[in-house]
């Protein structure tokens, strides 16, 4: 098995000097440590972890998976299958999650919030129980989403079977694409960072956009309902 030092500092390396490490190249280090310590495990429980913390990039975590496995610590197919394992075990946390908040908590929690009311949790459960399994298919490969479906999936009391099937599916379809560019890459795995990042960086412009016209038809709404009143 490769030194866990040596394997980390390629790392840095291709990344530039060790004053300009980004937390991002912090968090690879770690990955490849892990994955070098306890095997292909490790590479599950990081996915896992990047479930539950969205933050934790997962177009990161994965390319140090195949990176791992092309120095010979383990094989292709154990960083396929434990990264796989690791996303659905983290999503289901997350929809147990959901499962536990349930409708009605949210309907409550929604009721003392500004701009929400209960009627929107009413709307999202009913689009979720129309076009729940597309959401969770697709979202598993969307940053930031492919963490969060699970919650609503939770929520309206998606089968457990069904969830596990479309979230194995999903997760293997993402997993399998960056787990092999880290494989085929090697040590220029940042190359695939930069990509990821940009992907990133337009879901979130979009939910920003999303979340501000949302908030401006429901101040308009209120501002309109005042004046009638």
């Amino acid at each position: 098995m490769t030194d866990t030092t040596l394997s980390a500092s390629p790392l840095r390396s291709s990344s530039g000097s060790g004053e300009e490490q980004s937390w991002l190249t912090s968090l690879a280090d770690w990955t490849v440590s892990l994955m070098e310590i306890i095997g292909p495990v490790g590479a599950g429980v990081a996915i896992a972890l990047e479930n539950l913390f969205p933050p934790l990039p997962s177009e990161v975590v994965l390319p140090m998976a195949g990176l791992t496995a092309s120095r010979g610590s383990f094989t292709l197919f154990e960083a396929l299958l434990w990264t796989t394992i690791g996303s659905i075990v983290g999503a289901f946390m997350l929809y147990g999650l959901g499962r536990w908040l349930g409708a009605a908590r949210l309907r409550t929690f929604a009721a003392k919030m500004p701009l929400l009311h209960p009627e929107d949790v009413d709307r999202t459960v009913a689009w979720f129980e129309r076009h729940g399994g597309k959401a969770v298919f697709f979202g598993r490969m969307i940053p930031i989403f492919r963490s969060l479906i699970s919650i609503p999936a939770g929520v309206s009391k998606m089968s457990l079977w069904r969830f596990g099937l479309l979230t194995g599916a999903g997760s293997l379809i993402w997993n399998t694409i960056f787990v092999l560019s880290g494989y085929l890459l090697g040590e220029n795995w940042h190359i695939v960072e930069e990509y990821a990042s940009i992907l990133q960086y337009v879901v979130i412009v979009a939910v920003g956009i999303g979340v501000a016209l949302f908030l401006y038809t429901r101040v308009r709404s209120l501002l309109a309902a005042r004046k009638d009143a």
